[in-house]
């Protein structure tokens, strides 16, 4: 609810952020290029280097900073989220964003930049953004309290969707709603809400609105009914609509586990939308944006490797190089992915011979002993090597840097339905799988990682499943 103004706060807020923590960017080269050379001259007898050094990065942090705050979701409705909970998420944002600025810094290079001025920079933009957000909780929470800045909400219904929808509102103060009352659909109102009135049915809601009757104005009416009341209250919309007031339906028709409801519209055609999978547009364009930069930089910098890898190959076994198979990738869609070739070059028509060695349940073949495999195949397999070509596959858009393993076709076929689930969102070079465990995890468990993936995925869940990655390729860990 009140979504308009929510975004109008978010925006100033994410205004004042940046202001916040552009005063610490300028506030920590003053103190190291002034106030500790002149407070400890002995260990620190200069200054930095001049202003116009540290200008260049000053777009770069904007821009990083950002892309992070609203990657953590810094500007979603937190009047639910404990205020620790928030000031944690800030200061992740500020050690990530201090990493980052570090890493670009290096490699671009601006090793004129002071170590000391990093650290006081992240700390007085840490504590400076802590606070903020701190006040602006505490000035929301003063006017509510003062009774400013409440809309009224009247609720239509009183069975149990209305009284769940009251709960809520009634259970959390400082969301700025006060509930007026109810107006009846035939239901009894249940026990505990007597001191909230029931300003009589549905056919007298049109005279309670023109008349004034609540004594009170009406900002919002919820209407918390069944579908089946729904159909008999068109006028009841249309008065609404005629008189300006705004309109809501309590949708909780389904009682869906996993996925989450969306309200959105086609040329003025509403959809009630239920999704499972990501539909933050911005972060999915961020996730396809880094997914299209490190295939490119990784696929630029492994060229000389590749070039040997497909010598080694050629050299110790007769077949082509790469390897290319029928994967399903994001919804059922089949694609070709593409390998360095680690087994010999029938392998696929002799599986019949090796099922009994297959270390894993289900419909997946995993065999670490697998005798198909060439030597410099397994060097290959145990260090991920042989899934270089599938960079490819990421840009042209088959697959993802993160996410769950292309299937085969055999294997979906086998699939129990909530299985299927975790073809939602587009297959990954690696996933929670891959970096916990791999062969060593049941198929099972396999499976739940997926969707545990796809149900808690944000960027930076990816950026966690990234680094994760490198220690695990290698040790070669559940590799075969």
């Amino acid at each position: 609810m009140l979504k308009q103004k929510a975004r109008l706060v978010a925006r100033i807020v994410y205004l004042i952020d940046l202001a916040l923590t552009s005063a610490a960017f300028f506030a920590a080269f003053f103190i190291r290029d002034v106030v500790i050379p002149y407070i400890d001259p002995q260990h620190f007898p200069t200054g930095l280097f001049p202003l116009a050094e540290y200008l260049k990065i000053f777009p770069l942090i904007l821009i990083i900073w950002s892309v992070l705050f609203f990657t953590y979701h810094s500007y979603h409705s937190h009047r639910t989220i404990p205020v620790t909970t928030e000031a944690l998420t800030t200061v992740r944002v500020v050690v990530v964003g201090n990493i980052l600025l570090a890493t670009v810094a290096y490699l671009i290079p601006l090793r004129q930049l002071s170590r000391v001025w990093f650290v006081l920079f992240g700390v007085i933009s840490a504590v400076l953004l802590v606070l903020e957000k701190i006040l602006v909780r505490v000035i929301a929470r003063y006017i509510r309290s003062k009774g400013l800045n409440y809309r009224t909400i009247l609720i239509v219904g009183t069975g149990r969707r209305a009284t769940d929808l009251a709960k809520v509102i009634v259970g959390h103060k400082f969301w700025g709603f006060k509930l007026l009352g109810f107006v009846s659909d035939g239901h009894r109102l249940s026990n505990g809400w007597a001191n909230f009135r029931v300003f009589g049915d549905v056919p007298d809601l049109r005279r309670i609105l023109e008349v004034g009757q609540i004594g009170e104005p009406i900002d919002e009416i919820v209407f918390a009914v069944t579908r089946k009341k729904l159909d008999e209250m068109k006028q009841i919309f249309l008065m609404c609509e005629e008189l300006g007031i705004r309109t809501r339906i309590a949708m909780n028709f389904f009682s869906n586990k996993v996925a989450r409801i969306e309200i959105e519209e086609l040329e003025g055609i509403p959809f009630l939308t239920f999704t499972t999978t990501p539909s933050n547009e911005t972060q999915l364009a961020f996730k396809r944006l880094l997914d299209v930069t490190v295939s490119l930089v990784i696929l630029a910098l492994a060229a000389p490797v590749t070039i040997i890898v497909a010598l080694a190959i050629k050299a110790t076994s007769p077949g082509s190089v790469f390897f290319k198979q029928n994967r399903v990738g994001l919804n059922g869609r089949k694609f070709t992915l593409y390998k360095f070739r680690t087994m010999i070059e029938d392998a696929h028509a002799r599986r019949g011979e090796v099922e009994h060695l297959n270390e894993m349940t289900a419909p997946v073949f995993k065999a670490k002993d697998d005798p198909r495999i060439t030597p410099v195949g397994r060097f290959l397999r145990r260090f991920s090597f042989d899934e270089l070509p599938q960079l490819w596959n990421v840009l042209r858009g088959d697959m993802s840097l993160v996410g769950p393993r292309p299937p085969i076709p055999e294997e979906v076929a086998s699939y129990h339905r909530w299985h299927r689930r975790r073809l939602s969102m587009k297959p990954g070079l690696t996933c929670l799988w891959q970096v916990s465990g791999r062969n060593n995890v049941d198929f099972e468990r396999w499976m739940k990682m997926d969707l545990q993936y796809i149900d808690n995925w944000s960027p930076s869940l990816d950026f966690k499943i990234l680094l994760r990655t490198i220690p695990a390729v290698l040790s070669g860990k559940g590799a075969s």
